[in-house]
């Protein structure tokens, strides 16, 4: 027999089979012996009240064999050489699963990536924190994987409309990922294990015939009678086919480019801030109410906070328990930060993005003449503000909470999980105002929401910007074709229709069904 039920236990017994066991055995009246196999199927933790529970959905086998079937199946891929072919411009989520897609509906993706694979780029972003010294290609934000790759891995998502998440965590499984993200609430594979995950899907692809072209920079279009039939790059060379564009939210030349060929972008509104890092400490004992913090048989403790200020949204943003902030550049002249975790999430800081939502209005006058391109200037100028304050150099301005909250200077800086090192900045003077002043009543809202979250032992980095894509490529609803052109796929987090790795995977693979049915 087999029986699918659901439990709350505490930490110590959902660390431990066996105590899943003797719980079982105690409470639902299954005698241990007869119980062959136990599979988690769910697993959360509830810390809503001093007692920290963890809720589990288990399948138990009850005198009976325990089977070796698949929480998600696998997919199979056929083999594509000799199919018609389409390109995916970059190499992000989006365009990952696009190609991943293509292949399963018998079409051959030609992918192009501007930066490198995804263990070369590991030799990059080294360079930058130890070095300051900044490739454009290949970086942080450009490369295999795209910026989720050295950014963290969390696959939490709230876009469950579009497509199926378990479809997307189980590709994931299927080149090489823990089945323990099919499981947990909040899933995460880690900086330090994604990178093995890409290069099995880059291996997928080109094992069933599909091509991966690397320093491959997109810079034209070729259109022919109101529909793209291919690209050209900076290296010369053109390819042919219908286009998935999945570039990523940090490829101000591709919006330039579409820009530029009058082709319809369009300004969008984005959220900017500071990265904010406590010791993982503090954080753990305000999430699990204890001062002892998480115990043996607890992960580091998240939040998420969000609130209203003067009428824009506050909220923290990629939370990272126990983990690293990094500069996320992609440009030699400026500076933003970005945070990841391991897999083990077993740095000392807990850090995350704490931003204030911006709509194209906002704005200060001075940017009306750049038009639609308006919000990535101001973004950039955000960046290259914080690099001419931190001495032209990745040595990153820092401010303690409270201080940054109270307008004071900060004598000195605790330590931090930034690498290139952080120095005094009086980021509350030099930030634009209206992210400023909302951001410290952000703090002070925080602060009394949870007791010991507004503190002096935790700072603010500046600055945090990359967190969306500053422009839309408007799209047609149901066809996903752009507004104006045919042949175009404008997708993921770049286009402006997704907001991290999961939801971008997912439409990554809407636009190559999309790309698919117009072949038919």
């Amino acid at each position: 027999m087999i029986q699918e039920l659901k439990l709350r236990v505490n930490p110590r017994t959902a660390a431990s089979m066996d105590e899943i066991v003797r719980y079982l055995d105690k409470y639902n009246d299954i005698p241990a012996q007869s119980i062959r196999g136990i599979r988690i199927l769910k697993r959360s933790i509830d810390a809503r009240q001093r007692n920290v529970v963890v809720n589990l959905k288990v399948r138990v086998y009850i005198d009976e064999p325990m089977t070796q079937d698949y929480l998600v199946p696998p997919i199979e891929y056929k083999p594509v050489d000799g199919k018609r072919q389409a390109i995916v411009v970059g190499m992000g989520p989006g365009g990952l699963f696009a190609a991943l897609r293509l292949i399963e509906l018998g079409i051959k993706p030609i992918v192009l990536e501007r930066g490198k694979d995804v263990m070369k780029r590991r030799v990059d972003a080294s360079r930058i924190q130890r070095e300051g010294f900044v490739d454009p290609e290949s970086n942080y934000c450009f490369g295999e994987g795209g910026a989720g790759a050295y950014s963290d891995g969390k696959l939490y998502t709230r876009s469950k409309k579009r497509g199926s998440v378990n479809r997307i965590l189980g590709i994931f499984v299927q080149h090489g990922a823990r089945e323990d993200i099919l499981i947990d609430a909040h899933p995460h594979i880690g900086s330090d294990k994604l990178p093995g995950v890409i290069k099995a899907m880059r291996e997928t692809i080109l094992r069933c015939g599909g091509e991966v072209h690397f320093e491959t920079r997109v810079t034209g279009l070729i259109v022919e009678d109101g529909t793209v039939t291919g690209v050209e790059t900076a290296g010369g060379e053109s390819f042919s086919g219908p286009v998935v564009l999945a570039t990523g939210h940090s490829a101000r030349d591709v919006y330039q480019m579409l820009h530029d060929s009058d082709i319809t972008v369009e300004a969008k509104g984005i959220a900017v801030g500071v990265r904010l890092e406590h010791p993982q400490r503090i954080i753990d004992q305000i999430q699990y109410h204890s001062v002892l913090g998480r115990g043996e048989y607890l992960p580091a403790a998240e939040y998420n906070f969000v609130t209203q200020v003067d009428h824009r949204g506050v909220y923290s943003f990629c939370m990272c328990p126990g983990g690293f902030v990094v500069p996320a550049v992609s440009e030699p002249d400026g500076l933003v930060v970005n945070g990841m975790s391991p897999s083990n999430r077993g740095s000392h800081w807990a850090n995350s993005g704490m931003v204030v939502e911006i709509h194209p209005e906002d704005l200060p006058s001075e940017y009306n003449k750049y038009g639609v391109m308006a919000m990535m200037m101001f973004q950039r100028d955000m960046e290259r503000r914080a690099y001419a304050e931190a001495g032209n150099t990745l040595i990153a301005g820092a401010q303690r909470m409270k201080d940054f909250v109270d307008g004071k200077t900060s004598r000195n800086i605790p330590p931090s999980s930034y690498l290139p090192g952080v120095q005094p900045s009086r980021l509350d003077l030099w930030m634009p105002p209206f992210v400023a002043n909302r951001l410290r009543k952000g703090f002070k809202v925080f602060g009394k929401n949870a007791r010991g979250f507004l503190t002096n032992d935790a700072i603010v980095i500046g600055v945090e910007t990359r967190t969306s894509s500053p422009l839309r490529i408007p799209r047609d609803n149901l066809l996903l074709h752009h507004v104006t052109i045919q042949g175009l796929y404008p997708c993921g987090e770049g286009a402006g229709y997704a907001g991290g790795i999961v939801s971008s995977a997912i439409d990554g693979e809407r636009c190559a069904e999309a790309l698919a049915e117009a072949f038919k």
